[in-house]
């Protein structure tokens, strides 16, 4: 939360997991606009892949200082969930840090 919440831009990041869901690493995904941010699926499964994981979490900032999901947000997670599921790679969370405060997905029941 430290680095993310002050940041201009959003910027997505790949928490990688060991198969006890240990963080193994922490990937940049993208960096995008003020409010938006476009990644392909592809790439956050190409880090996991290369890394040998079979889980993910996925996290990025919102620099408006509120975490709630946007709808894209959700859709974004919910096909990220579906495309890990068809390849072996599960997406354990998707977190969204504010200023101050963040929001969990999963913690949320959203996914």
């Amino acid at each position: 939360m430290p680095e993310m919440r002050s940041k201009k831009q959003e910027k997505v990041i790949a928490v990688i997991l060991d198969e006890r869901n240990k963080i193994m690493s922490y990937k940049t995904i993208s960096i995008g606009g003020i409010d938006i941010n476009f990644f392909k699926l592809i790439e956050v499964f190409k880090i996991a892949i290369k890394e040998n994981s079979n889980s993910i979490i996925i996290v990025h900032n919102h620099p408006s200082g509120d975490p709630e999901p946007s709808e894209d947000d959700i859709k974004t997670t919910k096909k990220l969930i579906y495309a890990g599921e068809k390849i072996g790679i599960s997406v354990q969370d998707h977190i969204i840090i504010g200023d101050g405060r963040y929001i969990s997905m999963k913690e949320e029941g959203i996914i």
